[in-house]
């Protein structure tokens, strides 16, 4: 069953169990699938590029989350909280720091860096690599920490 199947799914039991919180981030994803492929001019959409999109929209919730957190709108936070969670579940499982640190040292003995100024040829590769499994800023600290 394709993401946008599983997405259809899950918000005719939402919309049965009268869940909000679920139904509001499900139509958003839904509307981020729609977009992508009327945007894509007809192109086939895909899942990659659905993984990418619900990776984007967890960072978006993140990134709001933590604004709305430090200016105390709890009202707000608890909104964006829930819709992450919702987000969450249909994304690959992340990875945790230690499995990031063993994959970018793969990578930098592979690619031979040796100092900071290798650091754009070493965050290509990982990005790339650990696309939606791990945070970008998260990959872009170990590899500083590794390579400095």
């Amino acid at each position: 069953m394709s993401l946008s199947d599983q997405i259809s799914e899950q918000l005719k039991t939402a919309m049965k169990a009268k869940d909000q919180a679920s139904l509001r981030a499900l139509r958003g994803i839904k509307a981020a699938f729609l977009n992508l492929k009327t945007a894509e001019g007809g192109k086939e959409v895909t899942e990659a590029d659905e993984v990418t999109a619900l990776v984007k929209m967890a960072k978006q919730r993140r990134d709001s989350l933590a604004i709305y957190k430090e200016q105390g709108r709890e009202d707000l936070a608890v909104i964006e909280e829930e819709e992450l969670v919702v987000i969450e579940k249909f994304l690959p499982a992340q990875m945790s720091e230690d499995e990031i640190k063993a994959e970018v040292q793969a990578i930098i003995a592979q690619t031979g860096a040796s100092g900071m100024k290798d650091m754009g040829k070493v965050m290509g590769m990982a990005s790339g690599k650990l696309k939606g499994k791990a945070d970008g800023k998260i990959i872009a600290d170990i590899v500083k920490q590794l390579l400095a």
